[in-house]
């Protein structure tokens, strides 16, 4: 790894995903590369058992525009934020293995870089997005959401997913947040919001590349639990 800092570090989260992390990081460094982008790709590996670890090894010796380090346990908001405090970049994209969409980093580099906006959100909700997953997620998705606005003054549409920043303008609101697992990209987007800095929402064509690695049903109660601290932390003591 270089010790000079790249212009873009790339965060993604990654849990047994031994069948597509090797395609889906080339296709996105060719898109990358293809773009002159400087930038560096951080595995956020967390509690694999399958063989991701010794792929995502195999690709750093090849590749050292990217790097990864492992967790224990399977906890993609802890992963997606110690990926985020590790990253060397001005700017920082947050990306999801199955996606990958290049078309996001084309729509949200101009807004940082140019316009000066502190954050871009994809967002699966916006008017003008395409969200081609089985309907009972599409669905979870908005009920999320407006439990987020109802508890926690949210005003935007969507939390989860694609989003870039500024590092150093968002990297104290990374360390105010208190809860992990998926409930944690939630925080840090309604932090930034509540925080008053430049939050942008635009619309991504939703197309992934595998199922859920994890199932539905099983994260409602750890969503619960995290979004009534967040209320606890963020109404009640006022953090």
């Amino acid at each position: 790894m270089s010790d000079r800092a790249p212009h873009i570090s790339i965060v993604i989260p990654v849990y047994n995903e031994a069948s597509i992390v090797a395609s889906a990081a080339a296709e996105l460094c060719e898109g990358l590369d293809a773009r002159g982008l400087d930038y560096e790709v951080i595995f956020a590996e967390n509690g694999s058992k399958d063989s991701t670890p010794q792929i995502l090894e195999t690709m750093a010796q090849k590749n050292p525009r990217l790097r990864w380090f492992h967790s224990d346990r399977p906890n993609y908001g802890a992963a997606l934020k110690q990926g985020i405090l590790e990253a060397r970049g001005e700017l920082v994209f947050c990306d999801e293995i199955d996606l990958c969409d290049l078309s996001f980093y084309d729509a949200a580099l101009p807004l940082l870089e140019k316009q000066g906006v502190d954050m871009v959100v994809g967002s699966k909700a916006a008017r003008g997005a395409s969200d081609q997953r089985p309907l009972i997620r599409r669905v979870a998705t908005r009920a999320h959401n407006g439990l987020l606005r109802v508890a926690l003054g949210f005003r935007g549409t969507d939390t989860h997913g694609l989003k870039a920043f500024r590092r150093e303008k968002l990297l104290p609101v990374i360390r105010k947040c208190v809860v992990d697992m998926d409930v944690f990209a939630s925080e840090f987007v309604i932090r930034a919001w509540r925080e008053g800095l430049d939050v942008v929402e635009i619309p991504i064509q939703l197309h992934e590349k595998r199922k859920p690695s994890i199932h539905l049903f099983r994260r409602v109660p750890n969503v619960l639990k995290n979004v009534a601290r967040l209320v606890y932390v963020i109404r009640i003591r006022g953090e």
